[in-house]
């Protein structure tokens, strides 16, 4: 609830927010319309596109290529229903808070938290995990002659987030510049590799008999699809997080669901090239469990080639854009969460630029204290994960109970198949969250800690110190108050 003895939380008046929520909501704004239609979808593009490069090929240990196989579809399917259901939510409540914002308005003050919680977990261990990646990268690279990973991850960080304060316009061109040198490079890779391609070499993982179902092609079983779920994911894996713009987006009721389903098509295409033309090219069991899968399938004999080495150079690429865009979307929630009074508010202060400042150097400084502490990406990617499939399934849900409770809720665009595309992505995310577990145990409990310290947090003070002027606690006062006249 709010606290109305605030003046700075009372709820506004029918005439307005008082001169205390104005000069409140004014150091706290974001630039407006920096964003149009190629910048946002450069920006769904660049939050996945490191995936193509490394991480999914540890499914084929997993699944096998059949099991990866319909892994990535049903991952798929449920990132293209879930998008689709966001882009429905996104028209309805254009705001930084994104999911936080859908969740707060279906499903309550808790239900708004968890799920804005969920999303932060993923969007600060993922920019901490791919820094590792890509200090990896440069050392395999022999590049500035570095022995030690740590000032990659520095620089990664004070660099990239310096960009991040210049101004939100400019970090979207960088961002789709650098996305579009990855793109390029994963074309590069499948011409390639296609001119390579064989299909005895998708299922040369040797046969574990003792697995349920278990075939040349499903290796490991039935089982096996399940356990590759998260790896699926990572085709996809940030996509859902281009609503977090919409507040520096022109038009956002029109731009952002189209952003988001263009980014959605070139992500599915990608994965299908990436998947198909690197098990192909160099076999399942040559892949399954290196770092630089797509570097490998074009070298046969293991010597380097032209087209290796600008795949390897154009993979860095690919890291910095998704690192530099999960930073964005990170800063972003953080930022509608702490304006709403969720987390602490001075974390949402902007810079004359109109930069979340604190929102930036926060999650970035602890970022970089993980990573240079740590070294273990793998970890880290995990237990983002499995905040992604919470945040996944509150968000699914909430396009339900708004569909149920509110049919006669403004809405600028409608999900294609309603409750039935979101019911997919709900049921998909529960099998996905469970199936973290199966992966690795400990990234999934080390999550449920986090989560639960972030609830006693909330339960015992935040929620009694809500912001009630934030636009995402605006919108669901409305709704409140629409309820109420109705029963009246």
């Amino acid at each position: 609830m709010a606290d109305s003895t605030n003046p700075r939380t009372a709820p506004p008046s029918a005439a307005g927010a008082s001169a205390p929520q104005d000069a409140y909501l004014q150091k706290r704004t974001l630039r407006r319309g920096s964003a149009g239609p190629l910048l946002l979808t450069g920006l769904g593009v660049a939050y996945v596109v490191s995936g193509d490069f490394s991480g999914w090929n540890n499914g084929l240990a997993q699944g096998g290529f059949g099991g990866l196989a319909i892994a990535a579809v049903l991952m798929g399917l449920m990132y293209t229903c879930l998008v689709f259901a966001l882009a429905e939510l996104a028209s309805i409540l254009p705001t930084a808070g994104g999911g936080y914002g859908f969740a707060r308005r279906a499903l309550g003050t808790w239900g708004g938290f968890l799920t804005g919680t969920a999303i932060l977990i993923e969007y600060v261990l993922a920019p901490a995990a791919i820094s590792i990646f890509i200090g990896d990268y440069v050392e395999s690279l022999g590049l500035f002659g570095l022995t030690s990973s740590w000032p990659v991850h520095l620089a990664c960080f004070v660099v990239f987030i310096g960009i991040h304060l210049w101004g939100v316009g400019e970090a979207l061109r960088f961002s789709l510049a650098v996305t579009a040198v990855a793109v390029a490079a994963v074309v590069v890779f499948a011409v390639g590799a296609l001119s390579d391609f064989h299909v005895s070499a998708l299922d040369d993982i040797p046969v574990d008999s003792g697995a349920f179902g278990s075939s040349s092609w499903l290796p490991f079983g039935v089982l096996g699809i399940w356990a590759a779920f998260p790896f699926g994911m990572w085709f996809f894996l940030g996509v859902e997080g281009v609503p977090l713009a919409a507040e520096e987006t022109r038009d956002p009721a029109r731009t952002l669901p189209k952003a988001m389903a263009a980014a959605m098509g070139i992500l599915l295409l990608l994965a299908l090239v990436t998947f198909v033309a690197a098990t192909g090219a160099r076999g399942s069991a040559a892949i399954q469990s290196v770092g630089d899968p797509l570097v490998q399938a074009l070298q046969p004999h293991g010597e380097p080639t032209t087209v290796s080495r600008i795949v390897n150079y154009a993979g860095l690429a690919g890291l910095v854009a998704s690192f530099f865009s999960l930073i964005f979307a990170g800063s972003r929630q953080l930022f509608a969460l702490s304006r709403a009074g969720y987390l602490p508010r001075f974390l949402s202060l902007t810079s004359r630029r109109k930069a979340p400042y604190l929102a930036l150097l926060v999650p970035g400084a602890l970022g970089f204290a993980l990573a240079a502490a740590t070294g273990d990406g793998a970890r880290m990617l995990n237990i983002a994960v499995f905040g992604a499939t919470i945040s996944y399934a509150l968000m699914s849900l909430s396009h339900i109970v708004l569909r149920r409770r509110e049919p006669r809720l403004p809405r600028p665009y409608r999900t294609p198949g309603g409750i039935l595309t979101s019911s997919t992505a709900f049921v998909l995310a529960c099998a996905a969250l469970v199936a973290t577990f199966l992966v690795d145990k400990q990234a999934a409990l080390m999550a449920l800690g986090v989560y639960a310290v972030a609830l006693a947090y909330f339960a015992f003070w935040s929620r009694h110190r809500l912001v009630a002027a934030a636009p995402e606690e605006e919108f669901a006062a409305l709704a409140a108050a629409e309820a109420e006249l109705e029963r009246g």
